[in-house]
């Protein structure tokens, strides 16, 4: 399980060797055993003992935003601790191989935009056609990102990002026509956003962010060290990398909490200046909804794990692909 806290006032102890949750209704006592990771938003606490017991169960602690983005986390000292996989890592960021790892995540990315139209395409006629003409030009940005070729990522970058800012322009394009009117949303926006949509979006992605990241760092990767992404800003540029291929994840949770029409004025409040931003309310149902989805178990190359568990299996796999490169 994921133990949050995000309501001003909330406090985590440890009590007899396990967690203790107190806050304006009461306490409540977890076992650490249960839990896997840890989200702690501002106005919330944790003690000293809280931290170490956390540790030694190797359970991943996060300190988020209100955007649902980590600003920072705690770890064992062991995680991250294999000089060899990042010596091999930014061995690989500059080798041809890389090229063609960027291509492949970008190429995903698309494809799993792709399946998600096809599975929402309308009965509708009109709406049908508009949805083959989507699809038509995201294969077309595929096959051109597919063609494109260099000796290193950094030659092409601009031209592949070009290619993907325009397949995920069309993506959410379509996407917005298939939602409910008071859901509709005119372009993707962030920082802040500015509709219903993409402030459950942007968190949404938020949640994906710390788990990428978190996975990156328990494999021995460094999650700053991007290899498409620009690895400015002191942002974790390879977790922005890797969520390319589970985006998706989140698009289908929150366009289908939008579609049940579940998210009301109490979920999220309205700033001066037209931003939006989650309220509590919001929050809990967005995170309990991408946790479950997360904890489903599905199938992906033979294996039957949960979507969470194949974010870890994935960052193992490319600490693999690092060191055999």
């Amino acid at each position: 399980m994921e133990l949050v806290l995000n309501t001003y006032g909330t406090a985590l102890r440890v009590e007899n060797g396990i967690f203790l949750v107190l806050h304006q209704d009461g306490k409540q006592s977890i076992n650490p055993n249960k839990v896997k990771s840890i989200l702690i938003s501002k106005g919330a606490s944790i003690s000293s003992d809280a931290a170490l017991l956390a540790i030694e169960n190797e359970i991943d602690v996060m300190f988020v935003d209100r955007t649902g983005k980590p600003s920072g986390r705690l770890w064992g000292i062991r995680y991250g601790s294999v000089s060899t996989i990042r010596r091999k890592q930014l061995e690989f960021l500059y080798s041809d191989k890389a090229v063609k790892w960027v291509k492949d995540i970008i190429i995903r990315k698309i494809d799993n935009q792709i399946g998600l139209l096809l599975v929402l395409a309308p009965e509708n006629d009109v709406q049908k056609k508009k949805t083959e003409r989507c699809i038509n030009r995201l294969n077309d940005y595929k096959s051109k990102i597919h063609s494109t070729e260099a000796p290193f990522v950094h030659d092409i970058a601009p031209t592949l990002r070009g290619w993907e800012g325009a397949a995920t322009r069309s993506y959410f394009s379509m996407l917005s026509e298939f939602l409910p009117d008071e859901y509709k949303f005119e372009k993707r926006s962030q920082n802040p956003a500015t509709d219903v949509f993409n402030c459950l979006l942007n968190y949404a992605y938020g949640m994906l962010y710390g788990k990428v990241e978190g996975a990156l760092i328990k494999a021995g990767i460094d999650p700053y060290a991007g290899i498409f992404h620009r690895d400015d800003y002191n942002r974790p540029a390879l977790a922005f990398d890797v969520i390319e291929v589970f985006r998706i994840w989140a698009d289908y949770v929150v366009f289908n909490l939008c579609m049940q029409k579940v998210i009301d004025q109490d979920c999220y409040s309205i700033r001066d200046d037209g931003s939006y931003w989650l309220e509590n309310m919001g929050k809990r149902i967005l995170i309990q909804s991408m946790n479950d989805y997360l904890a489903e178990v599905i199938n992906i190359k033979g294996k039957e794990r949960s979507r969470g568990t194949h974010i870890d299996l994935y960052a193992q796999q490319l600490a693999q692909i690092f060191l055999k490169s």
